[in-house]
Parts: structure tokens; sequence; C-alpha cells
């Protein structure tokens, strides 16, 4: 249930701008203030029904732009390369503490590559 709460906040963070402003509302308050649907529902003077069919509809919305656009996924491989490239920065730091000559460039090629990666 958390990762399934976890996974609408984060298709709420990228797309909630394309939902309707009821939709916007009602997400908002399920996933950023983390209410429950009756406490929703007496906020808004809905039914709890209401409120859990929004969110449904809304999740079905939010899936199907992740589908077509895939920005959450581009995302997480952005944040994937970075972290290699830090680790290979790392590398380089610790050969640079442990050697007086440092000659080896193909570490620093590899951060290169990441960051353009990261870039497209």
């Amino acid at each position: 249930m958390i990762e399934k709460k976890l996974r609408l906040s984060s298709l709420f963070n990228f797309y909630g701008n394309l939902l309707t402003d009821k939709q916007k509302e009602i997400l908002e308050q399920y996933c950023d203030f983390d209410l429950s649907l009756g406490e929703i529902a007496e906020n808004l003077k809905i039914s709890r029904q209401a409120v859990y069919d929004t969110v449904k509809r809304a999740e079905k919305v939010l899936e199907s732009y992740e589908d077509k656009l895939g920005l959450i996924a581009k995302f997480d491989l952005t944040i994937e390369k970075a972290s290699l490239a830090i680790k290979e920065i790392d590398l380089i730091e610790a050969k640079i503490n442990s050697s007086s000559e440092f000659n080896d460039l193909d570490q620093l090629e590899k951060v290169k590559q990441l960051i353009n990666e990261i870039m497209e």
C-alpha cells in the first residue's frame, strides 16, 4: 500500500498540473498531506466514494501520461547515471590522494561520458 501511494505521489509530482482542478485538490490532500479518503471527503463536503473514484481515475490518467511520456523513468535513469559519475569522481580522487603520479585518464573519460548522457 505504501509503495502504491509513493508511486501515485511521484506521478502526481511529475504530471499533477495536467489534472483537473478537482483532481489536483483531492490528490494534493491525499498524497502531499497524507489525509484519508474520509478526511478529504469531510474537507470538501463530498462523499468518501467520490473521493475514492476521483483518486482512482486520476491515478489511471497519471499512469497513462507516464506510459506515453516516460518522464519518471527518464528521471530515474538520470539519477542513476549521476550517481555513477559521482562514484567515478570518488575513485579519481582516491587515486590522486594515494599517488603523486596520476595519468589514468580513462576514469575522467567515463565521467565525461556519463555527464554527456545525463545532458542528452
